[in-house]
């Protein structure tokens, strides 16, 4: 590609022919076509779909929908499964997390590629592999019998399903700030004579929030959203373990469509939401680490 070639004039006036250099990669043209373009197909028609089905429902209709007894007990076993198991893979995942950089032992490579395992299975696989363990006669439903804790076709089955697809994120997102933690300041917190608590809650803790609030955001996002590994684990009985992306997959099979967009437009408004917030709050957690830096 030849070099482009611009004129200049010098202090004397005189024209002076300089050449400047291109770039081998493509133009801001190009690339944020291509950008717009894919996201215009990917995520904007779908979504623009769904809008033009709303459109159809006035406020009263809309309403009445949601307020069905059927789809508020849908939504509440939804949102209180994904909360609790948002609960679990915040904690475990920051656990997980510390382990995978902190500490050095045989097999560590393997289980961190493990962590992963959920984005590459097949999340009916995944719910047939917890029916298996978790269903009478299962490994671990033979464990918990005699406890009397009863967890497939339960709403504690769902919880479990939702940890197993959505931990990766809260593990993920906490990794790379670990890993950027600068040792010395735990060290001089310890020498100023911090103790270990005291050293992690306010040296450590304050560097890690940020990902914290985004891992266990998206995880709460990811199980809103889940289906495929609940639904074999669930038991799907109406009022009782019944998930609001089911309740929307058999609106669609009644051919209820207002209804099925009613209750997905519920649940994506309730996500966008709550990406707001992750966004809004991460970068209020970075401002007041850099004052306070």
């Amino acid at each position: 590609m030849d070099d482009a070639q611009t004129l200049s004039v010098t202090a004397d006036g005189r024209m002076r022919r300089w050449r400047r250099r291109r770039s081998p990669l493509p133009g801001l043209g190009l690339t944020l076509g291509v950008t717009l373009a894919f996201v215009l197909v990917i995520v904007l028609l779908p979504l623009a779909g769904l809008g033009w089905q709303l459109v159809q429902l006035n406020p009263n209709e809309f309403l009445a929908v949601i307020a069905e007894p059927r789809t508020l007990a849908s939504l509440r076993v939804t949102i209180g499964a994904a909360a609790a198991a948002t609960v679990v893979n915040g904690a475990f995942g920051l656990l997980l997390a510390w382990v995978l950089v902190r500490y050095r032992f045989p097999g560590r490579a393997i289980l961190d590629a493990l962590v992963d395992l959920p984005f590459a299975l097949p999340t009916s696989v995944a719910g047939i592999a917890l029916v298996a363990l978790y269903s009478d006669g299962g490994w671990i439903g033979d464990l918990l019998e005699p406890l009397g804790i009863k967890v497939a076709y339960t709403w504690w089955g769902i919880v479990v399903a939702m940890i197993f697809t959505s931990v990766p994120f809260a593990v993920r997102a906490v990794q790379p700030l670990i890993e950027e933690l600068d040792a010395a300041e735990e060290a001089a917190a310890a020498t100023l004579g911090a103790g270990r608590w005291q050293t992690f809650r306010l040296v450590t803790l304050p560097h890690l929030l940020p990902g914290i609030l985004t891992g266990t955001g998206l995880s709460f996002v990811r199980s809103l959203g889940e289906f495929g590994a609940v639904i074999f684990i669930a038991g799907n009985l109406p009022y009782k373990t019944e998930i609001a992306s089911l309740l929307i997959m058999i609106r669609l099979d009644e051919f209820d469509y207002p209804a099925a967009a009613a209750v997905a437009g519920t649940m994506l408004g309730l996500s966008v939401i709550l990406l707001v917030a992750i966004n809004a709050g991460q970068a209020r957690l970075y401002r007041r680490f850099e004052r306070g830096a």
